[in-house]
Order: structure tokens, then C-alpha cells, then sequence
């Protein structure tokens, strides 16, 4: 029992840390800051679609023994197949792993060594991203174990001088839909993304430590995720508070990065920004080390070891130090349209397999995601409004008065809707026959 406990443990802070990167470090604050005395709603609202949904991702990729293929199977071979390679680059060289170091840079290194070198820098960044990954069986214990309590040590430091010693009053939000907001700013954390790979790796490690059985690893990857959830949930809650505190000495149109920055300096001084270089420099790192080994072990495991790990992961971190050179703001407003667009249909399909063997027609599947897919590509289009002006002659209008659509969530009714048709549909290949056609699929 106790090897059980250390092992959850030890898991478990190792998928907090690998969460905890760039878009979590900056994206609290920043919301505290435009939602003010609501700031606990839109807290609510990022747990929400952060922590959450990780949580059920977590879930059913152990229910399909860490196959990610599996959790989109169901909807279809070829766009199963598009959906799982558009998560794993969008938590892998596109978009998440660039951003750790371009954040480590800006939040950690800048404010430090001005005129140090981006270029410089990514290169070592991600050199010890290489050396730190090259070997997967040990990524889990490295950052569980020695990289995660030195990265909580340091964020409790912070949030705990900013409970003490309050920067400011708290003023009103700036913004309509703060539970929305909430949402929208948990998505570009990428962790419920990132989950669905991450819970891979996390899984493999459990089975190398003696748990063989599938029951005991479903077991053990939950309550390693609930380990993570909480620790989350805490440093989210006091990042968004101290954001809150500030909320009447800076407006919206402050840099996301710098809002941390300047917080860290207010609380501490110089030392501050010595302890934020540590706090950015660990959740970065840990973060671009369990997202490059899950892109590396998916697309070795996908080529069938035509391309070995080594090679991808090295592929990956050179391309990632490219992409990182452009910029957290620029890197952030490239990535919206495109999370927005493939959330919808990741989710509902990952609640869908917590429910696989009791649906028995593959069409629930596939018809609730082409429903999530086409309303949030509509959505996208929409959000294009200001920059392309026919956008907006065209009759969208009823997005807006689709149920959820206040709290970011239009698309739920119907996809729901849609699965209900799918249920009633039998199509060719649409009767789920259990395991064997689930790996058919």
C-alpha cells in the first residue's frame, strides 16, 4: 500500500508539472485582472474547461489502456485519425511547446539578462529538453520526483506573500460573460489537449513499475490525475487572486507575460523576478518534456518504429525553437481558431468513451462529432468578422441564440442532438462489436 501511495504521489506530481507551462503561469493572472470582484466566477469557468475536462480525458484514454487512437476511433477511421494528429500537434511543435520556452524567455530570462539572445536561448532550452526526454522511461520519475516539489515550492512562495500582503483593492470586472471568459481562457491552457497524450505517458510509466492489470492502471492514472487536479485548482485560485489585486493599476491591454512579471516585482522586489525565472524555468521545462516525449512516442508508435523516438524528439525541439522565436502574444493569437475549432468535437468524444460499451452504435459517435466540428467551425468563421467584412452579411446570427451560448458552449445541444439521430441511424460498419472492432475501426 505504501508503494502505491508514493507511486500516485510521485505520478501524479509529474502530470501536474507536465500541465503546469506557459499558458497556466499567465493566463490566471490576466484573468483575475479583467474580471475583478467576479474574478471567482471566472475562476469557476477555467476549472471548468481545464482541469475538468483533463479529468475525463485522463479517464478514457485509461479506459482504452493509453491507445489514444482508440478515444477517436469510434467517430471514424480517417477523422479519428485527423483529429489525433491535429492534438498531437497542436500540444506538440505548432503550438504548446514553442510557447514554453518563448514564455520562459519573456517571464524568466528578459527581465533578468536584458538583451540576452532569443535565438541563444531556445537552442539551450530545448537542448535540455532533448537530453531530459531522450530517455521515456524515465521522464515521469525526473519530474515527479526532483523538478515538481521545487516548482510548487516556489508558486506557494508567491501566491502565499500575495494572500499576506494584498497589492490593491479589487474593482469590477471589465468584461461581459466572466464564467465564458473563464472557459475561453482554459482552453488556451491546452491542457484538456494535452491530457489525451500526456495520459499515454503517464500510463506506460504505472505499467513499468508492475501495474499490469487494466483495472489497477485505470485506478492509479485517475487518482494520479485527481493529485494533479487539486494541485492545480490551488495555484490557479491564487494566481487569479493576485491578478485580482491589481485590477486597478493596469487595464486590459496589458501584456499577459508582463502582468506576471510585474506582480512577482511588486511582491518581492528583485528577488521576485529571480523566484519568477525559477517558477517559469521548471514549469516550462517540465512541460516541453512531457509533451515532446508524448508527440515522440505517439508518431514513433504511429510509423511503427519506421522513425525511431530519438529522431522525432529531436525533430520536434528544432522546429520548437524555430515557432518560439515569434512570441508568446503571437503564438496565442495564432492558436485560438484553431483550438477553437478542434475543442468541440475532442470533448465530445472523450465523454462519449466513458460511455463506449454501453453505446452500441458507432453513428453516436461520429454524428455527435461532426455536429460539435461544423457548429465550432462556424464559430471560427464568425470570429473573423472584424477582419473579413462578408463575414458578417452571412445569416450566423443563430449561433448566438443556441442554448450555452452565453458560457462558450453552443455546440453541446447540438452535438447532443446529433448523437440521439446516430443512436436511431444504422449505417454500414455503424454496430460496435466491442474490443476487436474497436481496434478495426
Amino acid at each position: 500500500m505504501r508503494k502505491t501511495n508514493k507511486d500516485i504521489i510521485v505520478t501524479g506530481f509529474a502530470l501536474f508539472a507536465m500541465f503546469f507551462g506557459a499558458g497556466n503561469l499567465i493566463f490566471p493572472p490576466f484573468l483575475g485582472l479583467i474580471t475583478g470582484t467576479s474574478w471567482q466566477t471566472a475562476f469557476s469557468g477555467f476549472v471548468l474547461a481545464d482541469v475538468g475536462i483533463s479529468l475525463l480525458a485522463i479517464l478514457a484514454v485509461a479506459k482504452c489502456n493509453g491507445q489514444v487512437n482508440k478515444v477517436f476511433s469510434r467517430s471514424g477511421e480517417k477523422f479519428g485519425l485527423i483529429l489525433t494528429c491535429a492534438i498531437m500537434i497542436c500540444i506538440g511543435p505548432l503550438l504548446a511547446i514553442p510557447r514554453t520556452a518563448a514564455t520562459t524567455f519573456e517571464m524568466g530570462v528578459q527581465p533578468l539578462v536584458g538583451g540576452f539572445s532569443s535565438i541563444l536561448f531556445s537552442i539551450i532550452f530545448f537542448g535540455m529538453t532533448i537530453l531530459l526526454t531522450i530517455k521515456p522511461s524515465k521522464v515521469v520519475d525526473i519530474i515527479g520526483s526532483y523538478l515538481t516539489p521545487a516548482l510548487l515550492v516556489a508558486l506557494l512562495l508567491l501566491i502565499g506573500m500575495g494572500i499576506v500582503n494584498p497589492l490593491g483593492e479589487i474593482a469590477p470586472p471589465v468584461i461581459e460573460g466572466v464564467f465564458s471568459e473563464g472557459i475561453f481562457q482554459g482552453y488556451q491552457t491546452l491542457d484538456a489537449l494535452g491530457a489525451v497524450s500526456l495520459s499515454a505517458v503517464i500510463i506506460a510509466s504505472i505499467a513499468a513499475k508492475g501495474y499490469t492489470k487494466q483495472e489497477e492502471k485505470v485506478k492509479l492514472t485517475f487518482k494520479a490525475g485527481i493529485v494533479a487536479g487539486v494541485g492545480l485548482i490551488i495555484v490557479y485560485g491564487g494566481l487569479a487572486y493576485l491578478g485580482a489585486t491589481v485590477s486597478t493599476m493596469f487595464d486590459s491591454n496589458v501584456s499577459q507575460a508582463g502582468l506576471i512579471v510585474s506582480i512577482t516585482e511588486m511582491l518581492l522586489g528583485y528577488p521576485g523576478k529571480v523566484v519568477l525565472a525559477i517558477i517559469v524555468m521548471l514549469a516550462c521545462l517540465t512541460t516541453s518534456i512531457g509533451l515532446t516525449s508524448a508527440f515522440a512516442s505517439y508518431f514513433a508508435s504511429f510509423s511503427k518504429g519506421k522513425v525511431k523516438y530519438e529522431t522525432i524528439v529531436i525533430g520536434v525541439c528544432v522546429f520548437s525553437t524555430i515557432i518560439s522565436n515569434f512570441g508568446v502574444s503571437t503564438i496565442i493569437q495564432f492558436s485560438a481558431p484553431i483550438l477553437s475549432l478542434v475543442y468541440p468535437p475532442t470533448i465530445a468524444l472523450i465523454v462519449l468513451t466513458l460511455f463506449s460499451k454501453s453505446i452500441k452504435n458507432n453513428n453516436v459517435f461520429r454524428f455527435s462529432a461532426y455536429a460539435a466540428l461544423f457548429i465550432s467551425l462556424l464559430n471560427v468563421i464568425v470570429s473573423f468578422g472584424d477582419k473579413v467584412p462578408f463575414i458578417k452579411t452571412l445569416p450566423l446570427s443563430f449561433l448566438d441564440k443556441l442554448p450555452l451560448a452565453s458560457v462558450g458552449f453552443n455546440w453541446v445541444v447540438p452535438a447532443l442532438i446529433a448523437a440521439a439521430i446516430g443512436f436511431v441511424v444504422k449505417t454500414r460498419n455503424s454496430e460496435y462489436k466491442g474490443e476487436s472492432d474497436e481496434e478495426s475501426a
